[in-house]
């Protein structure tokens, strides 16, 4: 099929801004590797921009050009998400909305908190919980954009691993005591779900390297959500301030301290922000 380059007016298409793009990303900024993330009903457009800046040696070989699919996002009738008045949501809107029910839901679970540490939890929690809701799909297919399940501390959501996050840290405000002093402290594994989560911790580097691989954050959403629920498991079955002596005790804490840097260090990945108290 035939590529239209320059039109006879002498203007110019979409083809012809993304050879120059890949082009530029090459020559200027020197990519090693170049990924698409856009609607899989572009995928011929792309194949046909590729083909030629290949042709004209713009871009060699050795340099990946990847397209990363995405579905599309759908209201709850099924059908692509608009407006009321059926044209495009634009981002900015949407975004505004997130914050102003993130507002509604930390004042009514925080009623007497101040109003500048409510706007910045507002702020995460609502931010976060697009982003998340987008990045917890698996990219390539369809998805119902609902923001009742979106901004829900259930389920695998933003809000819900926000606040696993800061049920870690409150143990160490309970326990009064410096993280530095577990820098030392052994983890010792007696209980079935202090393996478990153990085990999970390690496979961390290697979810990581997945993700950056195939270009799936949802894999990394998976696994957060999974270490959460095994911490949730482990700190309702293993008394971790009440353990039989300090050694179990320091185990158990440092369990907990390198959860909560995995968490933090998963959402960082993501883009999410995390909190200390929410």
């Amino acid at each position: 099929m035939g590529v239209i380059i320059q039109k006879k007016d002498g203007g110019y298409l979409y083809t012809t801004t993304d050879i120059a793009c890949a082009k530029y990303r090459y020559e200027t900024l020197h990519a090693d590797r170049v990924l698409y993330y856009i609607d899989s009903r572009q995928h011929q457009h792309l194949m046909q921009a590729w083909a030629i800046v290949r042709k004209a040696g713009y871009v060699p070989e050795s340099v990946p050009l990847e397209h990363h699919m995405f579905g599309m996002m759908l209201g709850k009738d099924g059908k692509p998400f608009k407006t009321r008045a059926g044209g495009t949501v634009k981002l900015a809107d949407l975004l505004d909305e997130a914050l102003e029910r993130a507002r509604r839901l930390v004042a009514e679970k925080n009623p007497d908190m101040p109003a500048d540490e409510l706007e910045k939890l507002a702020n995460a929690v609502g931010i976060g919980a697009v982003k998340y809701a987008d990045l917890s799909k698996n990219r390539t297919t369809d998805y119902i954009f609902d923001w009742d399940n979106m901004l829900a501390f259930e389920g695998n959501t933003a809000p819900y691993m926000q606040y696993a996050y800061t049920r870690v840290l409150s143990v160490f405000r309970k326990a009064e005591i410096n993280e530095e002093q577990l820098a030392a402290a052994p983890v010792i594994i007696r209980e079935d779900r202090e393996a478990q989560l153990a085990a999970r911790l390690l496979q961390f580097e290697e979810t990581l390297t997945v993700v950056a691989r195939e270009g799936t954050p949802h894999v990394m959403c998976a696994y957060l959500y999974d270490l959460a629920g095994l911490f949730s498991g482990f700190y309702e079955h293993c008394p971790i301030l009440s353990a039989e002596n300090e050694e179990v005790r320091n185990s158990r804490l440092k369990l907990a301290q390198l959860t909560a840097k995995t968490l933090k260090l998963g959402l960082d990945t993501l883009g999410i922000e995390t909190v200390e108290r929410m």
